[in-house]
């Protein structure tokens, strides 16, 4: 039985919240994703898998920067070194769309890294391409669809058919690399893509292009022995309680607030012929914490006397204590004459042992009550006009009418009452 140490979707360069460490210089954030990398890295040496395979997306993008280079390949050079083979997927973040340019793990294939091989368009791996291995991996890194289209041999035919016409090759290569293995070893199908079926998180802002979709049959084929995904961040088995499972192990840490309530995780599958089990190693990372405070209902804003704008928006927070080292965002949405109301001093001091925190303001202006065309403002009597005004400023309905009555007392006494100027005597 093979122990194959998988996992996918590393963006170890993604910094967007937070500082820099004083110590190393690198932001605080891609310190944590290095931590969830060192914690991955550790295990397998520790436990003396037989495999890494990464399934893409080593960066947020195709381009880098050094230092963020050199992070990453101590990790990978430490596997190396400890003789545990490694293959690396190039996901779409890796990869360059220009034909002929570098992907970002070009490096390991230019000098030869030992124990290291980088896929960058499919190939069917034997025992000999893995170390030895008594395994096979059909391997479908991310391509473009212009690198798809040549390596395809497909022409530039109707925009809409293209993707069509290029699951339909990937497939009758997938079969013919079926007719190519031997079925007394374990076949594994590694791919940076998307599946038929697969769910998405709430946020797909780390996503980029127009995916390229595997039916759920060719993954769920039970010649295989284990599919190992890359390229949706929530962590999901798609073929939950059949042979092979198809496994997404998400992102190694949270990437934004779309990411807040996933927890995050690795896999280690054990493989044989026919049999595969699934051991999820959770990765502890940064907590989110996202909450948002509606105060535009009606009911809210009725309630103004009872409960006070800053005790209705402090219950929303967890306590002080709570918020130690998390990632935090607060929005408010309220009407905009309660902006002097939202005391944010107040708010950030309740949340300064949290990491980060971020206040989104979203005030609202009520819209203004429009009359007709045809209809003259001059027609309307006060009291009509008054309660116009009360609804484009959301009091609630009950409240109107306790200000109509109000309004007729007044209203009735200015009518009712003599007024007498005083005359000058001639």
């Amino acid at each position: 039985m093979l122990r194959i140490l998988h996992f996918a979707d590393a963006h170890i360069d993604i910094a967007n919240y937070g500082r820099h460490d004083p110590q190393s210089g690198l932001p605080m954030r891609v310190l944590d994703f290095l931590k969830a990398l060192d914690t991955i890295v550790d295990t397998a040496i520790a436990e003396n898998v037989d495999l890494v395979l990464f399934a893409g997306d080593a960066y947020k993008d195709r381009t880098p920067a050094p230092t963020f280079q050199r992070e990453w390949g101590r990790r990978i050079i430490r596997l190396s070194r400890a003789g545990i083979p490694c293959v690396l997927l190039i996901g779409n973040h890796d990869l360059s769309p220009a034909l002929g340019r570098a992907h970002a793990l070009q490096e390991y294939q230019t000098l030869e890294v030992e124990n290291v091989l980088v896929i960058d368009k499919p190939r069917l791996l034997r025992p000999d391409d893995l170390f030895g291995l008594p395994l096979q991996i059909m391997a479908i890194p991310w391509i473009s669809r212009s690198s798809l289209m040549a390596h395809l041999q497909i022409s530039a035919t109707e925009p809409h058919k293209i993707h069509e016409e290029i699951e339909q090759r990937l497939q009758e290569i997938v079969q013919d690399w079926f007719k190519q293995t031997d079925r007394n070893l374990p076949t594994v199908l590694a791919a940076h893509a998307t599946v038929q079926g697969a769910r998405y998180g709430r946020e797909r802002s780390i996503m980029l292009g127009n995916d390229l979709v595997l039916p759920g049959s060719l993954v769920r084929d039970n010649r295989l022995d284990y599919v190992a995904l890359g390229h949706i961040h929530l962590r999901q088995n798609l073929n939950e309680g059949g042979h092979p499972p198809v496994v997404y192990p998400g992102s190694i840490e949270r990437v934004d607030f779309g990411e807040a309530n996933d927890r995050k995780y690795f896999v280690i599958a054990s493989v044989e012929k026919g049999k595969t089990e699934l051991d999820w190693r959770e990765l502890h990372g940064r907590r989110f914490v996202d909450r948002t405070v509606n105060l535009m209902d009606a009911a809210a804003a009725a309630s103004a006397g009872s409960l006070s704008v800053m005790e209705r928006i402090s219950g929303a927070l967890p306590p002080r204590e709570e918020l130690r080292d998390a990632i935090v965002r607060l929005a408010i949405d309220y009407p905009r004459d309660w902006d002097a109301l939202i005391d944010e001093v107040s708010l950030r001091r309740h949340a300064e042992l949290a990491f980060d925190f971020q206040l989104v303001r979203r005030p609202h202006v009520s819209a203004r009550g429009r009359m007709g065309e045809v209809e003259n403002i001059a027609a309307k009597s006060p009291l009509e006009l008054l309660e116009l005004y009360w609804e484009t400023k959301g009091e609630s309905p009950e409240h109107i009418e306790e200000l109509k009555q109000l309004a007729e007392q007044i209203i009735h006494q200015a009518e009712s009452s003599t007024i007498e100027f005083p005359v000058e005597s001639e």
